[in-house]
Formats: structure tokens, C-alpha cells, sequence
């Protein structure tokens, strides 16, 4: 069938990566979007732990910046009246100002130990969260700042800084719907300007375009889940589940730093 065969050949020349990688990855975005539409955040920091295991950081964070954008966009008509914007205005004027750092930093500079030891800083607060654990820090400009600051560097240089902004977020005394309404405002901001940032280092390119669209449709069905299990839980239970979630994020950040260590 020599049409069929070519057919197939022109296809494949269309994909981002042969089709075991591909199916690999529609099931991480899966996951990662569910994970995001219950929790308001997760999405980059899943894909990215997931997939950097076969796929170049510089590769697959552009494509989850775009996947942020996307998945905010589904979610942020439902949620915006929940906004906390005291907090989503300082968060982003720190991150405006770090994460040109943290991009410019991907393109010269090895992640891999920072990634190391910022999983276990967060790693080690969701653990102390979870066995009830609360830092009596003043809720102030500087702080939503300073959190703004850190997480923009981070995100623009590994897509895990909305991990820093979430471990921050749940020390205060927002409920539950005001703190996922923030964090998904927050991503979807923030993952635009990285965005543009990326591009203009020319990390975005047409196979990280490729990655994204590839990737879009299983990580919209996880959300619309995601969505469905959120509104079907109460407050307690939602901050216990995410800091699980946060927690594992670290823990699988941690172990892919490991891994790319012990085999470079």
C-alpha cells in the first residue's frame, strides 16, 4: 500500500516525536490537566517533570508555557469573580521583572542543581504544611512581592515557580476558591509573558508549537475533569489534596534532577 505508507510518512513528518513519545505524552498531559483543573495549578511543573525524561528542558518548557495559556483561558471565565487581586497585582510586577532573569538563565546556565534544591525547599514546606505547620508571616506587600519575585526567576528558568507562589498562597487564610481563582489568574498571566520572552530567545520555535498542539486536546480533557472533582469536594479536603499534589510535584522535580546528575 504504497499510498498508505505515504500518507504515513508525511504525518510523521508533522509530529513532534516518533509515536511511543507522542502516546508518553498525551498521557502526562492527561494527568497534568486534571491535576490543574482541581488544584488551579500543577500543569507545567507535571509536564515538565514527566516529559524532560526524553525531552530537552529547552523543548518541552516552551511548549508548557503555551499549555498554560491554553488551559487558563478554559478556566478563567468560571473562576474570575474569585480573583484575590491584592495578591495577583504584586505577584506580577515581581514576576515582569524576573523572569527575563530566569529565561536567560535557561539558555546559558545548567538547571539541574537548582532545580535539586529548589524541589526540596518545596518539597520540605508541603511536607511541614501537611502535618499542620502554619508560619506566622504578615500578609504584606513584601511578601506578595518578594513571592512574585522568586517565582517568576523560577518559572521563567524551569516552569516550577508557580510551585513557590502555591506553598505561599496556602500560608494565608484565602478559602479555597479564592486561592485556586488566583493561582489560575496568576498562570495565565504570567505563562503569556514568559511566553514572549521565550520566544524572543528563540527557545518558542516550530517544534515546541508542535509539542503544544499535540499535547492540547488530552490536557483539556484532564481539565474539564479536574473541574468536575473540584467542585465536588470541601475546603479541608481541597487544601490536604493539594498540598499532596504539591509534594509529589517536588518530589518528581527532585527525582529528575537526580536522575539527569547520575547520568550526565
Amino acid at each position: 500500500m504504497p499510498i498508505f505508507d505515504e500518507v504515513l510518512m508525511e504525518v510523521a513528518g508533522w509530529l513532534p516525536a516518533p509515536w511511543p513519545y507522542l502516546a508518553y505524552g498525551a498521557l502526562v498531559a492527561l494527568f497534568a490537566g486534571a491535576v490543574r483543573g482541581f488544584a488551579g495549578f500543577g500543569l507545567s511543573a507535571f509536564i515538565v517533570a514527566g516529559m524532560s525524561l526524553w525531552i530537552s528542558p529547552q523543548r518541552i518548557v516552551p511548549s508548557a508555557m503555551m499549555l498554560e495559556v491554553v488551559a487558563s483561558v478554559s478556566l478563567l471565565r468560571s473562576v474570575w469573580h474569585h480573583i484575590s487581586w491584592r495578591w495577583v497585582g504584586p505577584l506580577l510586577a515581581g514576576y515582569a521583572v524576573s523572569v527575563p532573569a530566569g529565561v536567560w538563565c535557561l539558555t546559558v546556565l545548567p538547571e539541574v542543581p537548582l532545580r535539586a534544591a529548589v524541589s526540596t525547599v518545596i518539597l520540605s514546606a508541603a511536607l511541614a504544611l501537611l502535618t499542620g505547620f502554619h508560619p506566622r508571616w504578615r500578609d504584606t506587600i513584601a511578601l506578595r512581592l518578594g513571592t512574585g519575585l522568586a517565582s517568576g526567576f523560577l518559572s521563567g528558568l524551569s516552569a516550577i515557580g508557580g510551585m513557590v507562589a502555591a506553598v505561599m498562597l496556602f500560608t494565608t487564610a484565602l478559602p479555597a476558591a479564592r486561592l485556586r481563582a488566583t493561582l489560575i489568574a496568576l498562570f495565565f498571566m504570567s505563562a503569556s509573558y514568559a511566553l514572549l520572552w521565550a520566544r524572543y530567545q528563540g527557545l518558542a520555535n516550530t517544534a515546541t508549537v508542535a509539542w503544544a498542539a499535540w499535547l492540547v486536546v488530552p490536557m483539556l480533557t484532564g481539565i474539564a475533569i479536574g473541574r468536575h472533582s473540584f467542585s465536588r469536594v470541601g475546603e479541608a479536603w481541597f487544601r490536604r489534596t493539594v498540598l499532596i499534589v504539591l509534594a509529589i510535584v517536588a518530589t518528581l522535580g527532585l527525582a529528575r534532577a537526580l536522575w539527569a546528575l547520575v547520568s550526565s
